[in-house]
């Protein structure tokens, strides 16, 4: 009889361990969602009412689970998505992530809100391979200083994100009367403040500039080297608005169930954007991404990746860079053996025809 596996072996694992390591106010921010959370609980249970449709009798002694964005092959088509404060969930922080995502051969997003700058993150992991969070300040010399400190530590996009022009209203923040602990600081938040003070979710969006329109995301694109992405789509119509102002790709992302709450799931919310896109731009999505099998539905659905933000965190909390190596290694496993079942070789195989919508 084989010994009972040691440690977690699925994702949900990782959260349910992670609840007993965080103190009950960071738990409940990293944890909950915008209003009576409905997007929060959709967007995972969503991907459940997509049915595969495998193919039998290919060829899959060899299967590969690598692909490319932006010129840069990563080990699977998983993206660590920015998750802010993280240094709440353990020590370690964005540096322990970068590491983990530099370990497993993927690329991290880091935050705009982040508990480390952009250049330590990067002295973390120099091999690693990262793109840049940004959240449009009022004060754009703050703003501009954070894409820059990003282009020289070799960051190899900018995310804008443009669904965030005030704080969701969290009710589980509310109820919980929770802050930042006086020990964790946002370099950028500083910057912005003039003051290396600690600082909440509240006070940094407050700092947001809500005046943000399509002409600005024009203006970033013309002035930076970088590839830019939006994140925060989740219709058509601004999918093309995102491209006819320059945007080389778009994230279908409702931020984790965490602003307004009602809105499509990232998964219903996905084929109309990439019908509209039909190939102009890279297309990723995040937003209850648990299972490999989900990864595929993404890919089959038209996503030339996702991005998790939950899961990697919680195996942060867990244990560290190493936690959060091990379930980058659990996704790719189950990524890898999904394909093989489904009959496709890569993520690249994956087309249109191994998904249905269930009735």
């Amino acid at each position: 009889m084989a010994e009972p596996a040691a440690g977690p072996i699925n994702l949900a694992d990782f959260e349910e361990l992670a609840a007993g390591r965080i103190d009950p106010g960071p738990l409940g921010y990293f944890a909950g969602g915008a209003w009576d959370e409905v997007t929060l609980r959709e967007n995972v249970s969503s991907w459940r009412r997509w049915r595969l449709r495998p193919r039998m009798l290919v060829d899959v002694s060899e299967v590969s689970t690598t692909t490319e964005l932006f010129g840069t092959e990563i080990s699977m088509p998983v993206v660590i998505a920015p998750v802010a404060f993280q240094r709440m969930a353990h020590p370690e922080g964005e540096e322990g992530m970068a590491k983990a995502a530099a370990d497993a051969g993927t690329l991290m997003c880091l935050s705009t809100i982040a508990t480390a700058s952009p250049s330590d993150v990067a002295a973390a992991a120099p091999e690693g391979r990262r793109w840049f969070q940004l959240y449009c300040f009022r004060d754009r010399a703050v703003t501009q200083a954070l894409i820059d400190e990003a282009v020289a530590n070799d960051y190899e996009a900018i995310v804008l994100t443009i669904d965030a022009p005030r704080l969701g209203w969290r009710e589980r923040d509310m109820r919980a009367g929770f802050v930042v602990p006086p020990s964790v600081t946002v370099p950028s938040v500083a910057a912005a403040l003039g003051s290396d003070v600690p600082i909440g979710p509240a006070e940094a969006f407050a700092l947001i500039d809500p005046t943000l329109t399509w002409a600005d995301l024009e203006k970033l694109v013309e002035g930076c080297d970088l590839p830019v992405l939006v994140k925060g789509v989740l219709t058509a119509e601004d999918a093309e608005l995102a491209l006819e102002h320059g945007a080389q790709g778009v994230i279908v992302s409702n931020h984790g169930g965490r602003q307004l709450d009602g809105v499509a799931p990232s998964s219903e919310a996905l084929p109309e954007i990439v019908d509209v896109v039909s190939g102009r731009a890279t297309v990723l999505v995040d937003g209850g991404i648990r299972r490999g099998t989900d990864v595929l539905v993404a890919l089959a659905l038209g996503a030339d990746a996702v991005m998790i933000g939950r899961p990697a965190l919680w195996a942060l909390a867990v244990d560290g860079h190493r936690g959060a190596l091990r379930a980058l290694g659990i996704l790719r496993n189950e990524i890898e053996l999904a394909l093989t079942l489904a009959g496709c070789t890569s993520p690249a195989a994956v087309t249109s025809e191994h998904v249905r919508h269930a009735p």
